[in-house]
């Protein structure tokens, strides 16, 4: 599956950095810094790439179908902190999102090291999941080279699910197994080894990234406001009033009016101050798969 004689660049000891323990803090810490610096900075060259995979995952999702994320250690970890701040920002439904983490949930707060050369669980995790060719399946590794992600994906894609490859070493096995390749070149990592660090960060910057361009195209995004907000404590609805009085130009007692009568979901108070009857546009919601542009012109925009 992987080359033996593959070395992956994360795994290489960055010479800058060899005497990292022995500077005074300060010079350590601005050392660190720059490499994070250089990790956000190593994405741009992957941006078409992920705009590319956004696209793809998007058509694949319109209707149906999840978003699944697998890895194993930090790229796992990582994985399940991006899907979980997709409901409450999004109002992505929980149950169109999976994870496939090498070593089970367990490994969220413990190492697991062996579970991430296990092949057999990515088998055994692809079945129980049922993935099929409705799921986005994003897998990720910093080597490129994990035998749990690359099993993930190849089966996943056996199984013609959408499968978007993120890793960190050029000539990644990983990439290869996917159907979209999101390659960003950390390099090695001023601490040899610890991709939570340079590749961490870039893999954070790609999936913020890529999940949040997937739900532009999914229309859960209108002039650049989270009109899918799930509204669930005090602070939230403050924030979807004023998204619905800035979206509108409604007065504060009319926006509150039209969420109460939306059940508090934005999207759809929006469309009672264009004038659309809440039957009316729970519909076309629905027609539209959700994108507001489409529905208010073809009403017009409120005067």
């Amino acid at each position: 599956m992987t080359d033996p004689a593959f070395v992956p660049q994360t795994e290489l000891a960055d010479p800058r950095t060899l005497n990292l323990d022995q500077w005074a803090p300060v010079v350590a810490v601005n050392a660190l810094w720059e490499g994070q610096m250089a990790a956000v900075a190593a994405v741009r060259p992957a941006l078409t790439a992920i705009a590319a995979a956004a696209e793809g995952a998007a058509s694949r999702l319109r209707a149906r179908g999840r978003l699944i994320y697998c890895g194993a250690g930090t790229s796992g970890r990582l994985g399940v902190l991006d899907a979980s701040e997709l409901p409450p920002t999004f109002d992505w439904p929980p149950e169109r999102m999976h994870f496939l983490l090498a070593g089970g949930p367990a490994a969220l707060t413990q190492a697991v090291e062996n579970a991430e050369d296990r092949t057999d669980f990515a088998e055994a995790d692809v079945a129980a999941a049922k993935i099929n060719d409705c799921d986005v399946v994003i897998a990720l590794a910093a080597s490129g080279a994990t035998p749990y992600a690359i099993t993930c994906a190849s089966l996943a894609r056996a199984r013609w699910a959408l499968t978007i490859g993120i890793a960190n070493s050029p000539g990644a096995p990983l990439l290869e197994a996917c159907d979209h390749h999101i390659l960003v070149e950390t390099g090695a990592e001023p601490i040899a080894g610890s991709t939570r660090m340079k590749a961490g960060t870039a893999q954070k910057v790609v999936l913020n990234l890529l999940s949040t361009t997937i739900m532009l195209r999914l229309g859960r995004v209108w002039r650049g406001h989270m009109v899918d907000m799930v509204a669930r404590n005090e602070k939230l609805r403050r924030r979807a009033l004023r998204m619905v009085q800035s979206l509108t130009g409604a007065s504060e007692a009319d926006a509150r009016a039209a969420l109460a009568q939306a059940g508090g979901k934005a999207k759809l108070a929006i469309l009672l101050l264009h004038g659309i009857d809440a039957d009316t546009a729970a519909t076309q919601l629905a027609v539209h798969g959700g994108q507001l542009s489409a529905i208010i012109d073809a009403y017009g925009e409120k005067q």
